[in-house]
């Protein structure tokens, strides 16, 4: 392993080593805070679906050792001289993204995650040239810019996922209008950007139809979620029953799925978003398109400016996710449970031991 040289923060952490599935402890070194720099003692970190896909590297992009987690969240320890917003003691989260070029038109309107030069929270490359690494590890060193504050109505384990998950929803449903009260929004799939979904649309006053293959999930739609209808995908009748019903479609399945049956769901000028990456294509036909003039685009996280409005607003409406509190021992059980999708909705490792909510 190449160190920086103003690496020398030593922390200890959890890795992969290799495409194995698993990982182990792990010490290594962060850099020093800058002066435009926020140390964090992460204390908890959510588990994502893109953890797995580095970790065993299904995209061939993996570089090893890999210290996995964007879901971080934690308490500020040290400032740099140049930092005003933030101060030792806050509450403060870190998602997806560790840095960008600050000076192109997407940085400038604060779309920092569509920058051609954006550096991931781990897996991707600093302004240093050092590999970047994640929220499985004790400490954290973040740059300004890159720090959102956590609502003091909201525990930090349970905000961790809406760094992730929470503004991959909350980004293309405040683009396309979708926070309307009154419209009808379709959630395609009930996981952990799904649940949180139907959170927000609830939240704003929309009428909120869960799509699934899973009739398990209905229950759970209705009377956990309180989703005003539950449609079976694979039960023809229902979905013709509900078809032209919805403003919106939000389709949270990382599955390859054809969109013709859920585009039939939407009105005429209806929008389908697409925000999980299936491993092989989609299937889309045209038909439905056409003769419903509806729209089909894709959304990837969001910006800062507006990960830190969705987290004051889940702090406002009480928007968390439902987790599973694991401990760094239980790390790799959990990652095989995410493997297989027994989760409800999204493991968070207790990473400084604290077995309790802060």
């Amino acid at each position: 392993m190449e160190v920086t040289p103003n690496h020398t923060q030593a922390v200890s952490g959890w890795a992969a080593m290799e495409p194995s599935g698993e990982v182990v402890p792990f010490a290594f070194k962060r850099r020093e805070n800058g002066v435009d720099d926020v140390t964090i003692k992460v204390h908890y970190c959510g588990m994502c679906h893109t953890d797995l896909h580095f970790i065993n590297n299904d995209w061939g992009i993996t570089m090893y050792p890999l210290v996995p987690g964007h879901e971080i969240t934690g308490v500020v320890t040290r400032v740099g001289a140049n930092v005003s917003g933030f101060r030792p003691g806050d509450r403060v989260g870190v998602g997806c993204i560790a840095a960008s070029c600050l000076d192109c038109d997407h940085c400038r309107r604060s779309e920092e995650n569509y920058c051609d030069k954006v550096a991931l929270t781990y897996n991707g490359i600093f302004w240093d040239g050092s590999v970047t690494y994640g929220g499985y590890s004790s400490m954290l060193v973040a740059h300004k810019r890159f720090l959102v504050r956590i609502p003091d109505a909201l525990p930090l384990d349970a905000a961790a996922p809406l760094l992730c998950a929470g503004i991959t929803v909350y980004s293309p449903m405040k683009q396309h209008g979708m926070l309307q009260a009154g419209r009808r929004l379709g959630v395609v799939g009930l996981g952990g950007l799904g649940h949180v979904a139907v959170k927000f649309g609830k939240a704003f006053g929309l009428k909120v139809t869960v799509i699934s293959t899973s009739p398990a999930k209905e229950r759970e739609a209705r009377e956990s979620l309180k989703a005003d209808d539950f449609v079976l995908s694979t039960d023809e009748k229902q979905m013709q029953a509900m078809a032209r019903s919805l403003d919106y479609v939000i389709d949270t399945v990382s599955a390859q799925h054809s969109l013709g049956p859920i585009l039939e769901l939407l009105k005429v000028n209806g929008k389908l978003v697409l925000v999980a990456a299936p491993d092989k294509p989609v299937e889309l036909p045209s038909f439905p398109l056409i003769f419903g003039k509806r729209t089909v685009s894709g959304s990837m996280t969001g910006g800062m400016k507006e990960t830190q409005e969705m987290m004051d607003l889940c702090g406002e409406h009480g928007i968390t996710a439902d987790i599973e509190l694991v401990s760094t021992d239980g790390i790799n059980d959990a990652l095989a449970r995410l493997a297989r999708n027994d989760v409800r909705y999204r493991f968070v490792v207790d990473v400084a031991g604290s077995g309790s909510r802060l």
